[in-house]
């Protein structure tokens, strides 16, 4: 019999090709991502189930809002693994931080007590009302010391007006790019879809995060997988996730 419902399928294609996300929220309760031990457990599962094979959280470090410390966030990596352990789940976890950059944050560099991304690469962000003040001190900073700086979402940032030359001195200061894969979607707006899509066409993106928070992202992330160009953009553009 002829039926008018189409049959649901799988995408055909996973996050495997990246290996690892660098960008995520998952220590329970110490920011704006999982609240308990939990949900940190089942954002993990989704995530396997997405295709990764590694995951570096990186909780909000925020002088005002999220003041954590690398003890604070490697306490809570610590329990994290031990519930992964006893639900069976068998993936590598690791942690970093999301660093914005305020005015506590030059403190931060000079003490170098920073939680990094392998290489001593910083994940590093801006309000998303203006930009830091400081931005270029902050990041001849890190390199004076030794840091690598990653620009978490630079397509999120509307003051910079999609214009390439904006994101180009960025690059020319030494930052690599991290765009959010539900940006890809436009989950936060065509105008952030159109900047993440025309960097991605001029070759500026280093690395792809989920930046996953809750359970919404993650199924957006499943819809993601479903995008026309996304299998083409992960077989041909080779970023950087795989190498962490």
């Amino acid at each position: 019999m002829f039926s008018f419902f189409k049959k649901q399928t799988k995408p055909s294609i996973d996050f495997s090709v990246l290996k690892t996300d660098m960008h995520s929220h998952l220590i329970p309760g110490i920011d704006d991502g999982a609240p308990d031990v939990d949900t940190a457990v089942s954002l993990i599962k989704e995530l396997q189930d997405l295709g990764f094979r590694k995951l570096i959280t990186t909780p909000h470090v925020m002088a005002d809002l999220y003041p954590n410390t690398p003890e604070i966030i490697q306490k809570g990596l610590f329990e994290v693994r031990q519930a992964l352990e006893v639900a069976g789940i068998d993936i590598e976890v690791d942690v970093a931080a999301e660093y914005l950059m305020d005015e506590a944050f030059g403190e931060k560099i000079e003490q170098e007590n920073l939680l990094t991304l392998p290489g001593n690469r910083v994940l590093v962000e801006m309000s998303f009302v203006s930009p830091a003040p400081n931005l270029d001190n902050y990041i001849f900073q890190l390199q004076l010391k030794g840091y690598q700086p990653v620009m978490a979402h630079p397509e999120r940032y509307v003051y910079l007006k999609s214009d390439l030359k904006n994101y180009t001195r960025l690059k020319e200061q030494g930052c690599s790019l991290q765009v959010n894969l539900l940006s890809l979607l436009g989950y936060y707006g065509s105008q952030v879809k159109d900047t993440a899509w025309k960097l991605l066409k001029h070759k500026m993106v280093d690395y792809l995060g989920t930046d996953l928070h809750h359970a919404q992202h993650a199924a957006q992330l499943k819809k993601v997988l479903e995008l026309p160009k996304l299998a083409r953009l992960l077989k041909e553009y080779e970023f950087a996730n795989a190498t962490l």
